[in-house]
């Protein structure tokens, strides 16, 4: 039999380090430029969107299943699943007594309201209009004219992944007193990775730090903890493809091609006194390593792992996001 590390080739994902410093890190707070990240934000901003926001896996919103409910800028959203899969939203209010949809149930592709009975098929009815919807494979988006403002498009931005059925995705979804810029430009301040997050990420630099109004990609070398000793190595980029959106793209590396996408959306009206937003983070990784066929297989276990990992970054990244709010929202934030 032929040895690993015999195979022409074959190099091993982990590479072990030395005992690393926190407090003898190079500083980062001079490259970290408030009008860098600032203009990266501004941009970002003024990309169109269509009016399109994300709502949630696309997992979570089973064929046949229950009805799903969101709110997304202080509107109310119904979601369900027909029995052979096709998906439909609209207003999560009943029309005729404005009972709360997401309460009620779905009989043989039907939504059925629990208080009357009044069954909507996904199409028009006394005026209840239902909302384009999208699902690419990963997660589900609701296009509300009236929430965006934009000029609509027929279908989000959905930045590139990996092919499906190569990858092993997972969605974690947590809410923050904060608005949806506060989260975007978290993801665009690449600087803080190895000094806000030492328990997942060591050496970093950001390589390419000077975006321009062509291409707002921040290059960034990192190197991802798996214990005190082991890291893996990765180049990545990070890029904003649309207002709410963050995505960060593993481009060498162990990982190439595998994506973590960050999507902002607003659950409170625009000027709301106590903002929140929703964080709906996808995690799609792929590998080329012959290995991976298992991880694969092994999904619905590597799924809740996966989430929680994501969840302990943004424990803190989303306290990060509701100071940067507290201090905007008081005319104390610097800049």
């Amino acid at each position: 039999m032929t040895e690993r590390g015999d195979r022409t080739g074959w190099t091993p994902p982990l590479r072990r380090r030395g005992r690393w410093d926190w407090a003898g890190q190079t500083p980062t707070w001079q490259e970290a430029r408030p009008a860098l990240i600032a203009g990266a934000l501004e941009r970002a901003s003024s990309r169109p969107s269509g009016n399109w926001f994300v709502v949630g896996a696309s997992r979570d919103v089973g064929a046949g299943g229950p009805p799903r409910g969101r709110t997304v800028g202080g509107v109310e959203v119904v979601l369900w699943r027909s029995e052979t899969g096709e998906l439909h939203a609209g207003p999560g209010a009943c029309p005729h007594l404005g009972a709360p949809l997401r309460d009620s149930r779905v009989v043989c592709g039907t939504l059925m309201c629990h208080w009357h009975g009044l069954a909507l098929d996904g199409g028009p009815f006394a005026g209840w209009d239902p909302y384009p919807v999208h699902d690419d494979g990963v997660l589900v988006w609701v296009r509300l004219d009236a929430v965006g403002g934009e000029a609509p498009l027929a279908r989000p931005v959905v930045p590139q992944r990996p092919e499906a059925g190569s990858a092993v995705d997972a969605v974690f979804i947590a809410v923050g007193r904060c608005e949806p810029q506060d989260v975007v430009a978290n993801r665009l301040d690449p600087w803080h990775g190895s000094w806000f997050h030492p328990y997942s990420f060591v050496d970093l630099t950001v390589v390419r730090p000077s975006p321009g109004e062509e291409d707002d990609t921040f290059v960034v070398d990192v190197s991802f903890r798996v214990t005190r000793r082991l890291v893996v190595p990765v180049r990545a980029e990070f890029t904003a493809p649309e207002p709410r959106t963050v995505l960060m793209r593993i481009t060498e590396g162990e990982g190439a091609t595998s994506v973590v996408e960050t999507h902002a959306t607003p659950l409170t009206r625009p000027g709301d006194e106590r903002p929140l937003t929703a964080v709906v983070e996808a995690v799609v990784a792929a590998s080329g390593r012959r290995g991976f066929a298992l991880a694969r297989a092994v999904a619905p276990v590597l799924r809740p792992l996966m989430r929680r990992t994501a969840g302990r970054l943004w424990r803190d990244d989303l306290a990060y996001a509701e100071r940067r709010w507290a201090l905007r929202s008081t005319g104390r934030f610097p800049g």
